[in-house]
């Protein structure tokens, strides 16, 4: 398969999905109350992780592999951005979530996480534009 088009349905799917997260899972968790919200939690963060996990590294690699290959412009600032949503996610969600899981969690945080994430939200959306306009145009 090209690996421009592997590419895309990497940032694709994490369009996708940041879609999803920010306008109906993450506002959701604040309709549960709190055990319930603690159960469905940990059942959640596993299922999701099936998806997360595989379309994240994903697009580190392929983003490796272009900065290595090319260099460009496109390439440079792309790593960046998918560096920023790992920091983003790493310094921020994993630990909101333990949160969660642990019961530590109130209606801020839940209001905080969905506020957060418009920063991941903002990042992958211009990151799969670009990648459209990269493949559409070149």
């Amino acid at each position: 398969m090209d690996l421009n088009l592997l590419r895309f349905f990497f940032d694709l799917g994490l369009f996708i999905l940041i879609l999803l997260v920010q306008l109906v899972i993450y506002p959701g968790f604040r309709f549960y109350d709190k055990n319930d919200l603690i159960s469905w939690h940990s059942k959640y963060t596993k299922r999701i992780s099936l998806v997360v996990v595989p379309l994240m590294f994903g697009q580190l690699i392929i983003a490796v592999i272009f900065l290595l290959r090319r260099s460009a412009p496109y390439d440079i600032a792309v790593s960046f951005m998918v560096l920023a949503v790992w920091l983003i996610t790493f310094l921020y969600f994993v630990p909101a979530h333990r949160k969660i899981s642990n019961g530590e969690h109130n209606k801020a945080l839940l209001r905080q996480m969905v506020q957060i994430n418009w920063w991941r939200t903002a990042i992958w959306s211009a990151i799969f534009v670009w990648t459209f306009l990269e493949i559409i145009v070149v």
